[in-house]
């Protein structure tokens, strides 16, 4: 067994018992946070069943997508968009964008779209921590914010919300900003919402007893990376 297989069974054993200990019935889809390992990485992940990848760079991610287009990879794009890389990445047909903070930004990605003839799948990133240091709309305004987007951007297609759980060791704060972001995404269920992406390498497991059901795992998944 490879060092990632390895890595990869111990995640997915992990996963497997608390989502049979909170709701066996839910399906969590796991996104591979490939930004610190190259395409020879990613390569050698993809033989042992993974598919979805996440990528925090739009450059980056254009040169991977481009060095594995033999691969039937599902790219998700997972950091902070500028405006001026939006071109870019509608380019590089992602699955998904996670990280859409708020009406103006989905509004220039919807112009961008509308111009590429496409309608580009993406969540809203709800900043529930309420850190001056993340991006996302305030969890008082992410319910209208995401029901705007819907309703103004007709080349967009809203799936969920997309959060970071918060940045410390407090247990508590952390189930705090996951059980907020949870709470909006059950309110837009009625709203299309699907995917409520939330927890990383050092939180996933209190982010699926929270409720999330896609997870951006990186150093977990590639650690012993070469």
């Amino acid at each position: 067994m490879t060092t990632y297989e390895q890595n990869f069974d111990t995640v997915l054993q992990r996963i497997e018992a608390i989502r049979l200990e909170t709701n066996e019935h839910q399906i969590i889809k796991i996104i591979a946070a490939s930004k610190y390992v190259d395409k020879d990485a990613i390569r050698e992940f993809y033989a042992t069943g993974q598919r979805a990848f996440g990528e925090n760079r739009v450059q980056d991610m254009k040169a991977k997508v481009e060095a594995l287009e033999d691969l039937p990879l599902e790219w998700h794009f997972i950091g902070r968009l500028q405006s001026n890389k939006i071109n870019m990445l509608l380019d590089l047909n992602p699955m998904l964008i996670h990280s859409v903070e708020d009406l103006k930004m989905a509004q220039e990605i919807d112009k961008r779209a509308a111009v590429k003839g496409r309608k580009q799948p993406i969540l809203l990133q709800i900043n529930s921590a309420r850190e001056e240091t993340k991006a996302g709309i305030a969890p008082e305004k992410a319910v209208d914010e995401y029901q705007k987007i819907k309703e103004s951007c007709p080349n967009l297609s809203p799936k969920g919300v997309m959060t970071i759980g918060a940045h410390t060791d407090d247990t508590a704060k952390i189930r705090e900003s996951f059980e907020t972001t949870y709470q909006i995404f059950d309110t837009l269920k009625k709203d299309g919402a699907k995917y409520c992406s939330m927890g990383m390498s050092n939180d996933f497991e209190l982010a699926i007893r929270c409720g999330s059901n896609m997870l951006r795992l990186g150093s977990i998944l590639f650690k012993g990376a070469s």
